[in-house]
Order: structure tokens, then C-alpha cells, then sequence
């Protein structure tokens, strides 16, 4: 039913690695990070220093600056989708403004978190960062001794894998498929580090995460056979 496409909480987020370079890392971060390399796949001669811009990706080295969400309204039968983004340098404090949202607005058994590769990368990322941060885990994100039913992440990528566990497309690729305009018209994932470090633009990474997120809702729609949200149903605050 349509109606319950407001109890689904759309995301995406953006992370770099937590210093600029690899020779502005703490030396003990620089020996993790050697370690972790090694199990990476790099073109021949590439060294742990030449990749440190793939830090972002995990957890342990990298931070969050924005996390994009959309919230689907429906009046009178007709939807619009509205996209609020917590973004800043200071990480710690977007996440306890994100945990607040969850805690106030989807803390019941029958809201939902929907991200694209949200079940590999999304979710366990934001939690992760939360246990580093020392913030208190919302109820959605803390899935620890729950049984698979009991876990209410949707993953578009997985909803579109039907069952094929080997296949990996990307949220660009699968809304061109769709029909959907292309959220990546203007930088694309591997650049949001050089973009925060060396353009100090987080704006433009923003804008870049709602796009995301406009881009996931209607991949999802289509999906589940509803029509794509217009952009003039669409409102950013």
C-alpha cells in the first residue's frame, strides 16, 4: 500500500578518511592502515600511501560529513518526498542530530530504513561511528541479536539482486536502467574525499548526497510499481 511508504526512512551518506593525506596520519594509524592494505586490491607498485584516499570506505579509518534523508508525505493520494541532510566537520554532532531523528520519528516496529548496499555499507557504517563516538545506538540500527525478520533495512540493491548473491549495481546503473534520471551529474563517490580535503567544498557533497537520496526513492517506487516523485514534488530543508 502506498501509505506505508511513509514509515521508510530513505539514506545515503557521505565519508572520508579521517586525515588528508597519509603522511598527516599518526604514525600508529599509518601502521594499521600498511596492515590493512595489504588485503586490498591495488594496481602492481601502488603502496598503502598511493590508496589512503579508499580509507573513507571503512569505518575504523574513515568519518562521516553528510547523511541525506527522505521522508515520503502522502496527501490526498498523491506523494512528495522531502530530503533533510546532517552534514558538517564536526561528525560526532551530525550523528546525535541523525540519532535524534531516528529516536523521535522512527522508533516504532513498523518504520524502515532503505539505503542502496544501505546492509553492507550504510547502516553498519553509521553504527560503527556511533560506537567510536560514543552515542547510544537507535533502536533501526541496532540489529544485534535479532533474528533476519526482525531487521527493517531495505536494500534496493538486494530487493534488485532477486535471490543472484554474485551481482553487484551500482545506484546509477540501476536508475539508468529504470528510466530515472541520473543522480551522478556531477561528482561521483571517488571523489567526494578530494573534494572535502582539497576543494573544502561540503556543499557540493551535499547537494551530491541528496541527489542520492532523490535517485533511491524513485529506484525504489519503480520497484514496487509506483510512479517516480517530480521534482517539483520534491523539497529540500
Amino acid at each position: 500500500m502506498i501509505n506505508n511508504l511513509e514509515n521508510i526512512l530513505f539514506l545515503d551518506i557521505e565519508t572520508i578518511p579521517q586525515y588528508p593525506a597519509y603522511d598527516q596520519c599518526p604514525d600508529e594509524l599509518k601502521a594499521l592502515w600498511d596492515r590493512k592494505s595489504e588485503n586490498l586490491k591495488r594496481p602492481e607498485g601502488e603502496s598503502s600511501a598511493d590508496i589512503y584516499n579508499r580509507a573513507g570506505i571503512y569505518a575504523e579509518f574513515g568519518r562521516i560529513v553528510c547523511i541525506s534523508t527522505g521522508i515520503i508525505r502522502i496527501q490526498d493520494g498523491v506523494p512528495s518526498l522531502r530530503i533533510k541532510s546532517f552534514s558538517g566537520d564536526d561528525e560526532k554532532e551530525l550523528l546525535l542530530e541523525f540519532a535524534a531523528l531516528l529516536n523521535k520519528h522512527f522508533s516504532k516496529q513498523d518504520h524502515k530504513l532503505c539505503a542502496h548496499n544501505g546492509k553492507e555499507f550504510d547502516f553498519p557504517y553509521i553504527a560503527r561511528r556511533m560506537v567510536i563516538n560514543r552515542i547510544p545506538i537507535p533502536m533501526l540500527l541496532d540489529i544485534a541479536g535479532r533474528k533476519p525478520w526482525e531487521v527493517n533495512h531495505l536494500d534496493t540493491m538486494e530487493l534488485w539482486k532477486f535471490g543472484d548473491f554474485k551481482s553487484y549495481t551500482s545506484l546509477t546503473l540501476l536508475a539508468y536502467a529504470l528510466g530515472i534520471p541520473s543522480p551522478k551529474n556531477d561528482i561521483d563517490g571517488s571523489m567526494v574525499w578530494d573534494v572535502y580535503w582539497n576543494d573544502k567544498d561540503l556543499k557540493r557533497i551535499v547537494t551530491y548526497c541528496e541527489k542520492d537520496v532523490e535517485a533511491l526513492v524513485n529506484v525504489y517506487l519503480r520497484m514496487k510499481g509506483h510512479d517516480v516523485i517530480p521534482k517539483s514534488a520534491i523539497q529540500i530543508v
